[in-house]
């Protein structure tokens, strides 16, 4: 059975670059990387999708189209049972994390993030692995500064500043070393292996 890899962000031009965008960003490098295929509208799923193989592993590769508080809408028509909602790897920015840190999940609450509800709510299983990448900025000993409920939406929505974006380098190796184990070696193992970094 194929893997499913969703990139969460906003569409449009105006939010590349974003914060709230990483997920998406991330996961188009890792399939330029993989030198798979050229991205295609797909309108069934309102999504850009490309399909191929990383690590010999079929994958379809999705970017919703839509904003993303209805991320969900584009795997309406994919996620249709619970095996298929363990095959799916969903990639998004989390502030409850460092900038240039992730974290595997499987199974867990979306912590108030709007696009993993919407995804949790239309395909009705929390049973999919997220791979939440940091954006919030962190003390040198790692205490993080998360920006106060009222400037939320002004940080995600802004753009990743250049000694940021130096940051995410680590974060980029970590996803790709994240998504091979996924599918090579399975969840659990993946999960031991990047969590403990």
């Amino acid at each position: 059975m194929q893997w499913i890899l969703v990139g969460l962000g906003n569409p449009g031009s105006e939010y590349v670059g974003t914060r709230h965008n990483v997920g998406r960003e991330m996961l188009q490098h890792i399939v330029h990387e993989a030198g798979i295929g050229e991205w295609k509208v797909d309108k069934k799923l309102h999504a850009q999708a490309t399909k191929g193989e990383i690590d010999g592993k079929k994958v379809l590769v999705v970017l919703p189209d839509t904003y993303m508080n209805s991320s969900g809408g584009s795997l309406k028509t994919l996620v249709l049972s619970k095996k298929q909602a363990e095959q799916t790897v969903v990639l998004h920015d989390d502030l409850d994390i460092p900038l240039g840190k992730i974290k595997l999940s499987f199974g867990s609450g979306a912590g108030g993030h709007k696009g993993v509800e919407s995804i949790h709510k239309v395909i009705k299983t929390k049973d999919v692995v997220r791979i939440r990448i940091g954006i919030s900025p962190a003390t040198p000993k790692g205490k993080l500064k998360k920006p106060d409920s009222a400037d939320i939406v002004d940080f995600v929505l802004g753009t990743f500043k250049p000694s940021e974006r130096a940051k995410l380098e680590t974060a980029k190796k970590n996803i790709h070393d994240a998504i091979t184990l996924l599918l090579s070696e399975g969840r659990a193992k993946a999960m031991t292996e990047i969590n403990s970094r």
